[in-house]
């Protein structure tokens, strides 16, 4: 049988047991909700003319008044249940037609006996129910007859609704079992055709797939089974072509970048070599010029003409400048470069060691507690060096100079900012001044060759930070630079509560 075949199945057997569901829901209400409350209400109305009857008979002996009220009781019990009966028997002719015989006996047992005796003055026997006690009981009996047989119709009724609601579960039963096994047949034919026609392609498509990842890239994926397992393995060869361009493409970029590395290993030495020659055999001419030159200005000083004195001057300047040109380059291509890997470092020793050296200036030099850094010392002491030494030099000609040192906790990084009461650079040369030989200022007002700050960048950018001016200062200048810190569970700020003097 197919997958229409099974499905059809199911669905026929489905519907009936969903019929079969609310059918026996429609008996189940017959027999909770009207069977048995009618069956309970006839046994109520069958107690309530038995009271009726027990104070009737009761006054007709004795006459006392008391006895007639189970007798009006049983009347208002038996107008309620008359009345619960009439509507759980809705459509119910022979049950109806019971309970019709049973008000008819129990109107005629009131007629000829039970109201003229309730009439009957009270306070001694009634005579009339002595009289009439035989007609009354016959009258009675007759009614009980007709109760009881009202009993036997529901009870009747009852058992056949019971009846009909086990049929119903049964047919339920045996329908849900059928299902359950139709169920239990179709996965068996479903896993068997899938181990057919789906699993025998999807292992042939995982093979070649594991053949792949194990690096046998030139292995083609075979295109089997149904529709989707075809697209899928069709989506992989292309794939997998695709990567084995891609790695052909790859191995030769790879011996490219082997090749420019190789290129780049020979220029790195070569530049070693350079800066060999620049720190060595580059300043000794010119020392020599220097010196000779000092020689020429210190023995033929004024004998010369002023002109000659001016060229000699000029000679000594320019010697001197290339020298310390030539000793800051040196100093600028070693600042990306550390023969030992870095360690931590404590700021403080730093910044006391490089604010040692201004000790004669007239700066006020002050700092907040330090933390400890990863980084190389000497990088560090260069950085600090040049920071301070820049916001001594462009101090304002009316003020005492005055610089800050103070840090603080940015996740993983401490943020270090340099402030001092200087001239301060204007907004539009922010970036510019961190470029190699970018002067805002003539040699005349500042000395110097332009590569502080530049070498600043490349000594933070090397220890893997970040260095820049803070906009929002606007009296001097603040630099501010981050460093990876030591202990990243350290507390996120130094104490900051007293300065210390630097």
């Amino acid at each position: 049988m197919g997958v229409g075949g099974t499905l059809t199945v199911l669905v026929a057997l489905g519907a009936l047991g969903a019929w079969l569901l609310a059918h026996g829901t429609a008996v189940n209400q017959r027999l909770v909700d009207r069977s048995t409350p009618a069956l309970i209400a006839a046994v109520r109305l069958d107690a309530a003319l038995v009271n009726q009857e027990t104070g009737i008979r009761g006054y007709g002996m004795t006459g006392r008044v008391e006895f007639l009220e189970p007798y009006r009781l049983g009347g208002t019990d038996q107008a309620r249940d008359v009345s619960e009966l009439r509507r759980l028997l809705a459509g119910q002719g022979a049950a109806l037609a019971a309970l019709d015989v049973v008000l008819t006996r129990a109107a005629h047992w009131h007629e000829v006996y039970a109201d003229p005796v309730a009439a009957a003055p009270a306070g001694g026997p009634v005579s009339f129910a002595t009289a009439r006690a035989s007609a009354g009981k016959t009258a009675f009996d007759a009614l009980r007859t007709a109760s009881t047989s009202l009993q036997a119709e529901l009870a009747t009724s009852r058992g056949q609704a019971r009846a009909d609601l086990s049929h119903v579960r049964a047919q339920r039963n045996w329908t849900f079992a059928a299902i359950a096994a139709v169920i239990l047949a179709g996965a068996v034919l479903v896993f068997v055709g899938l181990r057919r026609a789906v699993s025998g392609p999807l292992g042939r498509l995982a093979q070649d797939a594991g053949r792949v990842a194990a690096d046998d890239f030139d292995r083609p994926i075979r295109v089997s089974g149904p529709a989707d397992i075809q697209t899928v393995a069709l989506s992989v060869e292309l794939m997998r072509s695709r990567l084995t361009e891609a790695l052909k493409t790859s191995e030769s970029g790879r011996r490219e970048l082997d090749r420019q590395a190789e290129e780049l290993r020979r220029s790195n030495t070569d530049l070693e070599q350079f800066a060999y020659v620049a720190s060595h055999d580059l300043q000794e001419p010119l020392r020599k010029v220097t010196s000779f030159c000092q020689l020429l200005q210190r023995r033929y000083g004024g004998e010369l003409d002023d002109r000659a004195d001016q060229y000699i001057a000029f000679i000594v300047d320019g010697a001197t400048r290339m020298q310390k040109l030539i000793q800051d380059l040196l100093g600028f291509s070693r600042a990306g470069r550390a023969e030992q890997p870095p360690e931590n470092v404590d700021l403080e020793a730093v910044y006391g060691r490089v604010a040692a050296t201004y000790e004669d200036s007239d700066a006020e030099l002050t700092h907040e507690p330090l933390p400890s850094v990863i980084g190389h010392p000497s990088h560090l002491e260069i950085l600090l060096t040049n920071l301070l030494g820049n916001a001594i030099k462009f101090r304002h000609p009316d003020r005492r100079p005055a610089v800050h040192v103070s840090a603080r906790r940015d996740g993983d990084e401490w943020r270090v900012s340099v402030t001092d009461n200087g001239i301060g650079i204007e907004p539009q040369y922010r970036d510019v001044i961190f470029v190699i030989f970018q002067r805002l200022h003539s040699r005349a007002e500042y000395p110097g060759t332009g590569i502080g700050l530049a070498l600043c960048k490349k000594i933070v950018e090397y220890h893997g930070g970040r260095i820049a001016l803070d906009p929002e200062h606007a009296v001097g200048t603040r630099v501010t630079f981050t460093l990876p810190a030591a202990d990243p569970t350290a507390p996120a700020d130094p104490a900051t509560q007293s300065d210390r003097s630097g």
